[in-house]
């Protein structure tokens, strides 16, 4: 018997009580519905993120494909998306769409085939083929099952000979009667023999790929119904890495899920559900650790919330409090419940602690605390008359506290600009690994493929080679990921001035995709990201009697980039523009200034 010990197991347990504890429901898990078609269709659609064994890039357009409307074809899908049986993926997908197109090599196959749409896919249809049509016994089918997924030769040799002609004793008793005995013919039986040869060696055991599937159907259910309380479960299940709280933090984002940030009033250690949306925990704040979140939460379900900083630190176990702590809350929001301007809070924190701690030293000794005097006076801290750290400022220490941006992003004024200026965004490029056995989210781009990314710049480590020359490592992130790239010394030496950390370029290289190492962009140019503000597209053609035509043209290519901005065509010979209706109104991107110059010319296209 094989037991697994999944970390996802725990994500459905959390994401159960998550449930019972906002909605009241009770759900059990071993009892939904496993013919549910509405989830069947979220997964065809290829919303699996999430989804346990099926949010990889390649399955999830396998799905897509797949168009799956049972728990048989989940089955299916996790054994057949491995290396080897990948090759059956598309006779699968035709027969399950064309089922009376459906050949079989012999019609005794169709009732041990025609689950999986006459694809051979799990070990237990090799041992039942091996029974059913050249009578072996339960134990001996397993024989050869075990002979061929380790590949024994001569094991194998040996079984073809019993499968085809059978197996009889010394005395003439038929231990094995043998596929010619029962009505297959010696070529059909080898055929046969091949097939299962082939595919044995890397067949899957049904068994096991079902448990898998059960696992995937109730995440997937969850995700359908609850996304809200299973999305948390997911963030508690990462939130010691960082790069993939902020992956499912996006996804909650897209799918219009409220990210709430932390705060001492409202948070708990884990990432809770709060009136429909997620509220950060915590236990992901930097320096916030374990018992100083039980002082705050047991302070805050004795007394009430908090009233402002000083009831804070005075309220907190001040063997657990300290100034660091303090100011980590602070930068990461947590405080803003107070509506004090970060830049006061942090101005003003030390003297505060200093104050309790001295208070509580001279009650040690007797004395009258005249800060508690105060404090019990109901007395307002004293904040200094400045203004707010600056924007930029605020996100660069919400990433230090939490190693995400919270309260907005410094790329956002930008996002116009790098939709124009890059042609890929990084998540396309990184692997994101899932939760279970090291599985790894296929890539998008593959090795070699030529880039152009934008972002900021962080964790910047430069290093001279050998040869005495100067390079950098670093990581470049944009609204959708983060990756590594490597500066080598003669691109290093042309653009030294803007590799820094929180340096906001453009990147141009080549991907690098090596096995067990996540994907980097060697670098070959660089230069400043400088926001672009875009208000029009102007497409210049020859005069008025080729407007018919330009229209007609755009009107195939628009039909992908449907947007906001307003696309004039101009007529060099008349010297006038024409506005195009809304409905041609486009969305810039790199990709769509490819296509316009191409079409229409370099010199013929400005976006102003």
């Amino acid at each position: 018997m094989d037991f697994l010990g999944l970390r996802t197991l725990t994500v459905l347990r959390d994401a159960v009580d998550m449930i019972k504890q906002d909605k009241g429901k009770e759900i059990d898990l071993d009892n939904i519905d496993y013919d549910d078609q509405s989830v069947y269709s979220m997964i065809g659609e290829g919303e699996t993120t999430g989804v346990f064994q099926l949010e990889s890039a390649g399955m999830t357009s396998f799905m897509k494909e797949l168009k799956p409307d049972s728990l048989e074809d989940i089955i299916a899908g996790i054994s057949l998306y491995r290396p080897g049986p990948m090759s059956e993926i598309p006779k699968y997908i035709k027969n399950k769409k064309n089922p009376d197109e459906i050949e079989y090599i012999t019609p005794q196959l169709k009732h041990i085939l025609s689950v999986t749409y006459g694809c051979m896919v799990y070990q237990e249809q090799v041992m039942q083929i091996v029974r059913d049509l050249a009578g072996y016994s339960m134990g001996r089918s397993d024989l050869v099952r075990r002979a061929m997924s380790k590949k024994k030769h001569k094991v194998m040799e040996e079984e073809r000979h019993n499968f085809v002609y059978g197996i009889v004793d010394e005395n003439g008793k038929i231990q094995v009667p043998g596929c010619v005995r029962n009505g297959i013919s010696e070529d059909i039986a080898n055929r046969i023999y091949d097939s299962m040869v082939d595919f044995a060696s890397y067949a899957f055991n049904k068994s096991h790929a079902a448990a898998y599937a059960v696992v995937a159907f109730q995440t997937a259910y969850l995700m359908h119904y609850y996304p809200v309380e299973f999305t948390a479960a997911m963030l508690n299940s990462v939130k010691g890495d960082s790069e993939k709280v902020a992956y499912y933090i996006r996804f909650a984002k897209n799918k219009g899920i409220k990210i709430l940030p932390p705060s001492i009033n409202e948070s708990c250690a884990k990432f809770t559900v709060e009136n429909g949306c997620i509220r950060f925990g915590l236990s992901a704040v930097k320096n916030v650790g374990e018992n100083i979140i039980d002082s705050i939460v047991g302070s805050r379900n004795q007394h009430g919330k908090f009233k402002d900083l000083a009831d804070f630190c005075n309220s907190i176990d001040i063997g657990a409090i300290n100034k660091r702590v303090v100011e980590s809350l602070i930068k990461a929001g947590a405080f803003d419940c107070f509506h004090v301007y970060r830049s006061q809070l942090v101005a003003v924190h030390e003297k505060v602690i200093d104050g309790i701690i001295n208070s509580r030293k001279r009650n040690i000794k007797g004395q009258v605390s005249l800060f508690s005097q105060i404090e019990d006076r109901g007395v307002k801290i004293q904040y200094p008359e400045i203004g707010e750290f600056k924007k930029r400022d605020m996100l660069a220490m919400e990433k230090e506290m939490t190693g995400l941006y919270l309260s907005g992003h410094p790329l956002e004024e930008y996002a116009k600009t790098l939709k124009l200026q890059t042609d890929t965004k990084i998540s396309d490029i990184v692997s994101v690994k899932t939760l279970e056995e090291g599985f790894v989210e296929e890539s998008k781009v593959k090795d070699g493929d030529r880039v152009v990314v934008g972002g900021i710049l962080s964790e910047v480590s430069k290093k001279i080679t050998r040869n005495n020359d100067m390079m950098a490592f670093a990581k470049i992130e944009d609204l959708y990921g983060i990756v590594e790239i490597i500066i080598f010394p003669k691109v290093f030496q042309k653009f030294k001035n803007l590799i820094y950390d929180d340096s906001m370029i453009i990147v141009e290289g080549r991907v690098s995709v090596r096995e067990e190492e996540d994907p980097k962009i060697l670098c070959e140019n660089i230069k400043p990201l400088v926001r672009v503000d875009i208000n029009k597209l102007y497409i210049l053609i020859g005069d008025q009697s080729d407007l018919k035509q330009a229209v007609d043209e755009i009107k195939t290519i628009f039909s992908d980039f449907k947007g906001n901005m307003p696309v004039y065509l101009c007529t060099a010979k008349e010297r006038k523009k024409f506005r195009l209706d809304r409905e041609l109104w486009v969305e810039p991107s790199s990709e769509l200034v490819s296509i316009l110059k191409k079409k229409f010319g370099e010199k013929n296209l400005k976006i102003i």
